[in-house]
């Protein structure tokens, strides 16, 4: 009679929550929607570029190319979203638990990301000016990275990672070897300072600019850094910054939540069997 009543208790007491399975559920369900969606563009973008019938243009670009950017978080984001929402549904302890170290892992990086970047910034500082330079050298190579570039340059006004005579490490803006590029000497439309009064964007406005004296460069183009540019912008947006991270870690930490209670449920259920 103990045994029977103890073997009761604990399968009236042992179930799994309704609504920590589906808060879960919800939860994911938008994370893999997202990740459709990023892989989609991003499968999209390289359809306009002709990659996809020709995947050998990936390996040719020098720089970053955004849409692999777009691509890795979307596959990130569907495969988080597709194992914390199977998991949820039928109540997968395994997809539960591959869930929630995925993203704790994620969490502990971005942290130990944010801490190194304020402890080595000199180093993180030369990291950034060397990877800006390998893009300005591929601006050519790729729609997006050219766009990219130069949505950065207009929207912060500055050009090149230091100067504007750091164009000279790209082919087609150097004023260095006997190249007869239209472009020699010059930099990106997107490095001029904008004339209210044009209604059409003139997208030859830094044609030659380098060639003319550097006290002059300042009433055609932004001189600014776009490295320096950054160092500016940081302070002044910190709290947006600070906010952004926190309510990201949340979210982390919320998704870990749900899914250590519902494994937790669910291995409750189990033992009372």
């Amino acid at each position: 009679m103990f045994v029977y009543q103890m073997y009761y208790y604990r399968y009236d007491n042992a179930e799994v929550s309704c609504c920590y399975k589906y808060l879960m559920f919800t939860y994911n369900i938008v994370f893999w929607l997202a990740g459709v969606v990023f892989i989609a563009v991003g499968f999209w973008a390289w359809s306009e570029k002709g990659i996809l019938l020709d995947l050998t243009q990936v390996t040719r670009l020098h720089g970053l190319d955004p849409v692999w950017l777009l691509l890795l978080v979307g596959a990130v984001t569907f495969i988080l979203g597709f194992a914390g929402c199977v998991g949820a549904l039928r109540e997968n302890i395994c997809l539960l638990k591959f869930f929630s170290g995925v993203i704790g892992l994620i969490f502990f990086v971005e942290l130990a990301v944010a801490v190194l970047a304020v402890v080595f910034q000199s180093q993180v500082r030369e990291w950034i000016n060397g990877f800006f330079l390998a893009n300005v050298k591929a601006y050519r190579d790729d729609i997006d990275l050219q766009n990219l570039i130069d949505s950065l340059q207009r929207t912060n006004h500055c050009c090149g990672a230091q100067e504007p005579d750091d164009w000279d490490v790209n082919v087609y803006f150097s004023c260095k070897g006997t190249h007869q590029s239209r472009e020699k000497c010059g930099v990106p439309f997107s490095c001029c300072v904008a004339d209210p009064a044009d209604s059409v964007l003139n997208t030859q406005c830094g044609y030659d600019v380098r060639n003319k004296d550097k006290a002059e460069w300042q009433d055609h183009i932004y001189v600014k850094g776009c490295i320096a540019a950054l160092e500016d912008w940081l302070p002044a947006n910190l709290y947006t910054l600070a906010t952004v991270f926190v309510v990201i870690s949340l979210l982390q930490v919320v998704g870990i939540y749900l899914a250590r209670s519902l494994i937790s449920d669910i291995q409750k259920v189990r033992l009372s069997y």
